[in-house]
């Protein structure tokens, strides 16, 4: 009959296999030399007994604070996307504050690597046991990584990610795919032969991982289904003042397009040009349901919305490192999140995260 997990200590498994309690705490925590014949031994008489280390409540006996840090993006406004995230987080980490589990919030700048290295560095000076990373630039954020590598920190990507940089997991949607459904949209709601524009809002492209991937997607789909297609890309970097619809004034003199991808969430940027300069016709899709993209989706001046589910992000990603770093629990590598499709027609059934 198999003992009751309840009754099983570490002294117990150590005196059935003959071993010292170092040599099954070495075992069970994978640390330290022991030979494999002794580590099979003990890891048969662990299943033997249907053993489980309590690990929650030796947790709650040290008292000790676990400390996660996460690095977002500054949300531009209240209503911005990278608020979203965070709301996730501050609701995963309220639920564990009992475990001693707490969290503190590091935001870069969205149009300034050298704020998001500084600010990655303020993460590396509170040696946090766990970090939660939106990279959001390339190199900066490889930098950032290395010395997370090199400290033995596991890390989450989180929105977009570097493949193989080490991290613990990602969570959020596969931005390829993301690029391809949009092409396929786009591709299938505006008139065979039409132009279509991709357009980037944002500063040094070429460091922006999770826009290239989309990029890269929806050009994939024209490639593959409609290679007649003319489709090119327009990067605006600022849209601080009006010049940059003076760029896109001078494109619509060129050729009109018959449809426009914006690769993030200003999508609403495109929507109030249309608007201003009574264009009509123009298919258009963006991403995040923002409220100004929300109202444009419900006036018919934006044709769909893709979305992420961002609040998940941030509380799935906190919720891994609490499973890895407390549970002692191993995590997928990739969590994907759903691509959804957001329209007028259903945009009522998209609630608040809560």
């Amino acid at each position: 009959m198999t003992e009751q997990n309840s009754q099983i200590r570490i002294k117990d498994i150590a005196s059935r296999a003959n071993v010292s309690i170092g040599t099954v705490d070495r075992v069970l925590h994978n640390r330290g030399e022991v030979s494999e014949k002794t580590r099979r031994k003990v890891l048969k008489i662990i299943k033997e007994l249907n053993y489980h280390p309590n690990i929650l409540a030796s947790t709650l006996a040290s008292k000790k604070t676990v400390l996660f840090a996460t690095l977002f993006p500054q949300p531009p406004s209240p209503e911005g996307y990278w608020n979203k995230p965070l709301k996730g987080v501050v609701m995963r980490i309220a639920e564990l504050q009992q475990y001693g589990v707490a969290t503190q919030n590091f935001t870069f700048s969205q149009t300034d690597a050298a704020d998001f290295e500084k600010q990655a560095n303020a993460v590396l000076d509170v040696n946090p046991d766990g970090v939660v990373l939106a990279p959001f630039y390339i190199r900066e954020s490889r930098r950032l990584v290395g010395m997370l590598i090199e400290r033995k920190i596991p890390f989450i990507f989180i929105d977009s990610e570097l493949k193989n940089a080490g991290q613990l997991s990602y969570v959020g949607q596969d931005s390829f795919q993301s690029g391809l459904l949009s092409g396929k949209l786009l591709g299938t709601i505006t008139p065979a032969g039409g132009a279509i524009w991709v357009i980037h809002f944002a500063k040094e492209m070429d460091n922006q991982n999770h826009l290239i991937q989309r990029e890269l997607g929806f050009y994939e789909w024209f490639r593959q289904n409609q290679p007649e297609r003319a489709v090119r890309t327009l990067e605006i970097p600022n849209t601080d003042c009006c010049d940059w619809e003076k760029t896109i004034d001078a494109e619509f003199l060129n050729q009109e397009p018959g449809g426009i991808f914006v690769t993030n969430s200003k999508v609403f940027l495109m929507a109030e040009y249309l608007q201003k300069n009574n264009i009509s016709g123009v298919r258009l899709i963006g991403h995040d349901l923002l409220e100004k993209n929300r109202n444009f989706l419900e006036s018919n001046h934006v044709d769909f919305l893709i979305c992420q589910r961002p609040e998940e992000q941030g509380y799935s990603a906190i919720n891994k490192l609490f499973q890895y770093v407390i549970l002692k629990k191993q995590v997928e590598k990739e969590n994907y999140t759903p691509i959804d499709i957001v329209t007028k027609e259903n945009v009522n059934y998209y609630k608040d995260f809560n």
